[in-house]
């Protein structure tokens, strides 16, 4: 709940901190009007960290980057074009921009760039009033021409305008919706929630690299769970992200309590739970989150109706896999990312072995090499995809994954398991066989490696022994 007193108190410390005071100062010295824009006024007010610092100012981008000059150490325009200078001052990174009054080409949705000369003209244009207020400066008085206050206090995301022009102008602003919803713990309310859903085609209009970069941060919060809930209930994530919606038709064989869809929320929660406990003050991890939402998703391809109207899903893990590389191909991930999401989902589903028979060491080892270095995720994914209320069942399958985890450590502290290699390298397979480099040498590694990981380390010796043994029988 916001007080407004706390808040304005607050308010009034954030303009008297070094890189407000200093900036503000500089500004208010060279005759330009500067105000705190947005985000840092919201989160100041409702007692949130500040960490971004958005100034808007009358000055235009030469003018701004004449007067941050003296004051910093570093300056940067490359959004000089839509009148956004940078800088580095007291060792953060500012972003200062000339007043705007932003129209659309209506083709592309990028903003065509048109410099206002008023501090509420710039307000109203913005996406939503709790992010359309500004701390003027230096005189640190709030300016809300929107509502904005009204709204903090409500809890509500609503468009300083018609949310049918708001949208219209840039359709991202439907999906910072859901990001702010699931940010702040707000809700949108029904006129833009109504708009969402009658609009949810223009967000083709926008490029995949700006969607996903929304998607991104909404998954990056504490709790994306409403945000995501937005999105599927408004028809948007039909067009950003159509396996996650099409989760709602099916039913899961080991949670019959849930759909997956809800299930695979569910596990989201959950990997963020582990993540959070496993690694305390980390940076949230965005492939543990992907492989979560995702994991699923190879189902509805897989679904099957067997003898008294059980369902299968058989090597919905390796679909799974091939759809998830293909969503996040498309929505312009980088290649290490899509690799790493995509082998999770397809590992997901292996530990499950582990419970219905012992493995013998070597099946363990092919756990860990498998994973590679993917494996700490893999732990907490695993864990998290276990959301059967049945107490008994959720316990033996915990018990279970303690004791898997804990053979891993036992193994790696006796073998170094994390760098399984074969007991002799490339260079002497081919001494001891008398080969040259090529395809055999290639085959006699793999030999020598399925070795490893079914009996342990050899040694060079006995390996030797073996390897030629086995040549001698290939040939």
């Amino acid at each position: 709940m916001v007080r407004m007193a706390e808040a304005l108190v607050r308010l009034e410390e954030l303009a008297a901190s070094p890189i407000v005071s200093t900036l503000s100062n500089a500004f208010a010295d060279a005759g330009y009007e500067l105000a705190l824009v947005g985000g840092p006024v919201r989160d100041a007010m409702l007692g949130r960290p500040v960490n971004d610092f958005d100034f808007t100012t009358n000055a235009r981008p030469d003018d701004i980057l004449r007067v941050v000059t003296p004051i910093s150490d570093a300056q940067w325009d490359i959004g000089r074009e839509f009148g956004t200078i940078g800088a580095r001052i007291h060792g953060e990174t500012v972003e200062i921009t000339t007043y705007r009054a932003d129209t659309y080409d209506g083709v592309t949705r990028k903003p065509v760039v048109a410099f206002g000369d008023t501090l509420s003209g710039d307000l109203s244009r913005r996406d939503f009033t709790v992010n359309a207020m500004a701390l003027r400066l230096p005189q640190a008085t709030l300016e809300d021409p929107t509502g904005g206050v009204d709204d903090l206090i409500a809890a509500t995301l609503r468009t300083p305008i018609e949310p049918e022009v708001s949208f219209g102008d840039d359709p991202l602003r439907m999906m910072r919706a859901a990001r702010f919803q699931a940010q702040l713990g707000f809700h949108v309310d029904d006129a833009s929630r109504d708009a969402i859903a009658a609009m949810t085609e223009s967000i083709t209009h926008v490029s995949a690299e700006r969607i996903q970069a929304e998607l991104s941060k909404l998954l990056l919060t504490d709790h994306p769970r409403p945000g995501i809930e937005l999105l599927v209930d408004s028809g948007l994530a039909d067009i950003v992200l159509p396996e996650l919606p099409a989760l709602r038709l099916e039913a899961d064989e080991h949670h019959h309590h849930k759909d997956v869809y809800q299930h695979s929320l569910t596990v989201l929660e959950q990997a963020i739970s582990y993540e959070k406990e496993r690694h305390p003050g980390a940076e949230p991890d965005l492939v543990l989150r992907w492989a979560a939402l995702l994991h699923d998703i190879g189902k509805p391809a897989t679904r099957k109706l067997g003898p008294g109207n059980t369902v299968t899903f058989y090597h919905h893990d390796l679909i799974g896999s091939k759809l998830a590389k293909k969503r996040l191909g498309a929505l312009r991930y980088d290649t290490a990312t899509i690799k790493a999401v995509a082998r999770l989902v397809e590992l997901h589903m292996r530990f499950f072995g582990y419970t219905e028979a012992a493995w013998a060491d070597s099946a363990v080892r092919r756990y860990v090499r498998d994973a590679g270095d993917l494996l700490e995720r893999l732990h907490m994914l695993t864990r998290a995809d276990v959301t059967t209320r049945n107490r008994r069942k959720a316990d033996r399958l915990a018990f279970a994954y303690d004791d898997l985890e804990h053979r891993i450590e036992e193994l790696a502290a006796q073998e170094e398991l994390d760098a399984v290699r074969p007991d002799l390298d490339g260079n002497e397979i081919q001494k001891l066989l008398g080969i040259a480099p090529g395809r055999e040498v290639g085959e006699a590694y793999r030999w020598l490696m399925e070795l490893r990981l079914d009996e342990g380390p050899l040694g060079p010796e006995e390996a030797s022994a073996r390897l030629v043994e086995w040549w001698g029988q290939r040939s």
